[in-house]
């Protein structure tokens, strides 16, 4: 859409995390290669859910991580349209640290690992593994070439809830500081549109939707966090309170 004031043009993203999956097997052990896991049934039903919501969307470009879960939430988004699912690595989710690093960390350091960025130290890292600011620059230089990308209007992303935190604290002008105060549900959605420039530059962007999820869109059923729900796992001994 040209816009008439500035003669700006208008762009679209629907950009989602993917839908459910399981870090952590049935005897509480997590498991071996996190960037395998697939989405689980539940997954599968909250991706199903919101193509629902987005059917009348008319997607022209798609794209995700190339990670089997976001593969697997695109492709259900998508349904049977021709428009082919892209793979963009460089919207892989944030790395942790080795078992034994993660081993080491107390359960609030892990539940509350996004929010390290907070205190603006450039080491600070994820679960003792990739960079908080590493990270960010990298998922801001792809989001930034992809809205600059020729030839689409309305876009999908299938990504991560690390990868959308990052969009989401750039779109918003808050930086990494931010990624803790940014919410990501598993299936969930967020709509950006962005404004460019006629040489291509990016000239707005505004957040129109943030962490929608249709099967509880009041979050009635979420009281934790999605980072507090992986602590409760990877420390069993840990029991929330009545």
């Amino acid at each position: 859409m040209k816009l008439p004031f500035d003669g700006a043009n208008r762009r679209r993203i629907y950009l989602m995390r993917h839908g459910d999956v399981a870090y952590f097997d049935e005897n509480g052990q997590r498991v071996a290669d996190s960037r395998l896991v697939v989405l689980t049934p539940q997954g599968r039903a909250e991706a199903l859910a919101m193509r629902d919501v987005l059917a009348g969307v008319p997607f022209d470009k798609a794209i995700c991580s190339g990670l089997p879960r976001t593969v697997e939430t695109g492709a259900i988004i998508l349904g049977g349209r021709t428009v082919p699912l892209e793979i963009n690595s460089s919207l892989e989710e944030i790395r942790g640290g080795t078992p034994e690093q993660r081993a080491a960390m107390q359960p609030a350091e892990y539940a509350y690992a996004m929010f390290a960025a907070k205190s603006n130290d450039p080491g600070a890292a994820y679960a003792r593994g990739e960079r908080l600011s590493a990270f960010y620059d990298r998922v801001v230089a792809a989001w930034t070439d992809v809205l600059r990308q020729p030839g689409w209007t309305t876009l999908l992303i299938a990504a991560h809830g690390g990868v959308n935190r990052a969009i989401l604290s750039h779109a918003t002008g808050s930086g990494p500081a931010a990624f803790g105060a940014f919410e990501q549900d598993t299936g969930c959605l967020n709509v950006i549109d962005a404004d460019l420039g006629t040489g291509g530059q990016v000239l707005r962007q505004i957040v129109r939707a943030m962490n929608v999820t249709p099967s509880d869109p009041a979050k009635l059923g979420r009281k934790f966090t999605a980072m507090e729900l992986l602590a409760l796992k990877a420390f069993p001994h840990m029991k929330p309170a009545v």
